[in-house]
């Protein structure tokens, strides 16, 4: 099994967490122009990466479009140990 492959443990979770920012980073001038922005709430063993959409992302009707088509296919391509990119349940 390659290391691209290896399950997220507690001791690289932090690294991880700072490639997820950095592509973040790369995303939020276009979140931010529309008056929205997205922060890490948690990041799981499995690689799932999981979003507060806040300001206008947060109420948006295309945010789960931005979520999956911006946000996830730019996190997942710069950080390859994460599968998939989800928004925080308000339930």
């Amino acid at each position: 099994m390659s290391a691209e492959n290896d399950p997220i443990t507690v001791t690289n979770v932090e690294e991880t967490k700072k490639k997820v920012e950095a592509a973040l980073d790369r995303v939020r001038p276009a979140l931010q122009a529309d008056g929205g922005d997205a922060e890490i709430v948690d990041i799981s063993p499995q690689g799932v990466v999981t979003l507060q959409l806040m300001g206008a992302c947060g109420g948006c009707s295309m945010s789960m479009m931005t979520l999956k088509q911006g946000i996830e296919r730019v996190v997942r391509m710069e950080v390859p140990e994460i599968t998939a990119v989800e928004a925080m349940s308000l339930e």
